[in-house]
């Protein structure tokens, strides 16, 4: 394991940072679990147009989005049977795995009528896709986010389609002092930039650990701890705890308890506890599709919290989806410029690292 303790009395870096690809062999949420029906739809993920539907049985299936014949996207068409895909323009069928079973106006089927067929899972209210080699999709590769559907968590989350490379969205994600200045009204305060922070990396994650001891709530938690602790005003142990999984998949406990009562130590039980549970699928090499929710551990009955928690965070990552788009296109207005990195970037670093040797694995 690696080791970074960082702070303000860090030095800026001057390497330089380009925008990477995005990695094959690996999983990405494709859609939400309800939004995979009957009826077929089309997403594109890794510049792969897909069409996703159910089968007769309720598995998700994942279809290039294009027919053999001429090109038609099999999106459009209809489901028939228990598990094919009618073409809408000339009625050829496909089965779950790509292979064309009926052709109209001839017996015999041709062989080679084939379109791909993704390797797909169900999991964590997400339906995940692998659209590189698929010997090598195994599903324990799915990055753990057990709070999506854990009994013990309560919560709810949406889809930003975002019109910026995937990667500038999981830089947003591992440096959160842009809270205090992109959020100033409902989760930035001076103590973000101010606080030391841990950058630690093993395997294919990186987490980045930041505690604000003793001070006051920004309005979110404020209000959250009042969810809780009616009344309450005191002071406050605030931390962030950013936890990242190659490719893209970042989940962030977050939350504020009662100051001094052991939270640093490991007793929450004088506070309130959130997780913010992101996973970014890139589009194009310039959108994304950014599914997130917040998952809490308190007051799970309670329709009214889940609502006004899930609705705050829309508000706060429409700041962000503002910001990243005009990165963006000052990013296509400069197409030769490097990024250069200050500390607060130590962790987005090794997330680059990770996706530089997952692209060298894929020889790309």
């Amino acid at each position: 394991m690696t080791i970074i303790k960082t702070g303000r009395a860090a030095e800026a870096s001057t390497t330089t940072t380009k925008i990477l690809a995005y990695p094959l062999n690996a999983w990405y949420v494709a859609a939400w679990d309800h939004e995979v029906t009957r009826k077929p739809m089309s997403r594109k993920i890794a510049d792969k147009p897909l069409a996703l539907y159910r089968t007769e049985d309720g598995k998700p299936v994942a279809l290039a989005d294009a027919c053999w014949h001429r090109l038609a996207p099999l999106s459009m068409g209809k489901v028939t049977g228990k598990d094919g895909i009618q073409c809408p323009y000339h009625g050829i069928v496909y089965n779950s795995a790509g292979r064309c079973v009926s052709m109209p106006a001839q017996e015999t089927v041709n062989p080679s009528a084939t379109v791909p067929s993704y390797p797909v899972v169900q999991r964590y209210r997400y339906v995940w896709v692998w659209l590189g080699d698929a010997t090598l999709a195994d599903p324990d590769l799915i990055p753990n986010m057990f709070q999506m559907d854990d009994p013990d968590w309560a919560g709810d989350g949406l889809t930003i389609p975002v019109k910026a490379n995937y990667q500038l969205v999981v830089d947003n994600l591992m440096d959160l002092t842009h809270e205090e200045f992109v959020h100033g009204s409902t989760l930035g305060q001076a103590e973000l930039s101010e606080s030391d922070f841990v950058v630690t990396h093993e395997g294919n994650t990186v987490t980045v650990t930041r505690w604000m001891r003793n001070i006051d709530a920004p309005p979110f938690w404020k209000k959250n701890m009042n969810d809780k602790f009616p009344g309450y005003s005191g002071k406050v142990d605030r931390w962030q705890i950013i936890h990242f999984e190659s490719p893209s998949t970042i989940c962030i406990d977050v939350g504020v308890a009662k100051a001094g009562t052991g939270a640093p130590e490991g007793d929450r039980s004088q506070g309130v506890n959130a997780y913010v549970m992101n996973t970014i699928s890139p589009e194009t090499s310039t959108t994304c599709h950014y599914f997130w929710a917040i998952m809490r551990n308190y007051r799970q009955e309670s329709q009214t919290i889940t609502t006004e928690m899930r609705n705050g965070v829309a508000g706060v990552f429409k700041e962000d989806e503002d910001m990243l788009q005009a990165q963006q296109a000052a990013i296509d207005a400069n197409p030769d410029y490097e990024f250069y990195n200050l500390n607060i970037d130590a962790g987005g670093l090794w997330v680059r690292r990770l996706l530089e040797r997952q692209l060298a694995a894929e020889g790309r």
